[in-house]
């Protein structure tokens, strides 16, 4: 994996899910959350992992959730918000959720604390928050792709970040392996188990794809 890390630096991970989710998808693989962590905790200090998601509330079952949930209990900082609807221009019903604004927040609130912030987006509007962490003396690194077909991380911001991480060369690292079994159902009335090996994770292609 290209990138410059250093032993003792402050690291924390900021997670656009639905735009690392769509990365992934682009090139065809699926997202092992247990080895992506692991690969950066070997990259530095690790202080924090964040991932942003938008939840659908008002489903009686959300499709995402049990991806969310096992995140939760397995070292990531959770940071949703519900979904809203909305009908366009052509009367057509329409889903938001965008996560931008809590992660800038979190961003700039935590700098204090880091050295290096790894951000897992291509969103171009994210250029003026590296360019604010930047000045703080933070090194930024973006995880994105420019192999899929358009790229998925805009120009800007890639110019913008002190290094750019394609994720392609760390699919390696971090892809679920086809052996990985499917999610096993929950007890009865009970949550998931929070300390359930990873290969009873859900994944996230079939959480999104539903």
């Amino acid at each position: 994996m290209k990138g410059n890390f250093y032993e003792n630096e402050r690291v924390a991970l900021f997670i656009d899910g639905a735009n690392l989710y769509s990365a992934a998808r682009s090139l065809g693989f699926d997202i092992d959350y247990r080895r992506l962590l692991k690969v950066f905790r070997e990259k530095g200090r690790l202080v924090r992992a964040y991932y942003y998601t938008a939840l659908v509330e008002d489903q009686e079952y959300s499709p995402i959730r049990p991806l969310v949930d096992w995140l939760d209990y397995n070292g990531y900082t959770m940071v949703t918000k519900p979904t809203k609807e909305f009908t366009d221009a052509m009367g057509r019903r329409k889903i938001k959720g965008n996560m931008d604004i809590e992660l800038a927040i979190d961003v700039l609130e935590m700098a204090e604390h880091l050295d290096h912030v790894i951000l897992f987006s291509g969103d171009g509007d994210f250029r003026r928050l590296v360019e604010a962490v930047q000045r703080r003396g933070l090194r930024v690194s973006v995880v994105s792709t420019i192999k899929s077909s358009p790229p998925m991380v805009a120009d800007e911001l890639r110019r913008q970040a002190d290094d750019f991480i394609e994720l392609s060369e760390l699919a390696p690292l971090i892809a679920r392996t086809p052996s990985e079994r499917a999610p096993r159902p929950a007890a009865a009335g009970g949550a998931r188990d929070a300390d359930a090996d990873y290969d009873d994770a859900p994944s996230e292609s079939l959480m999104r794809s539903a």
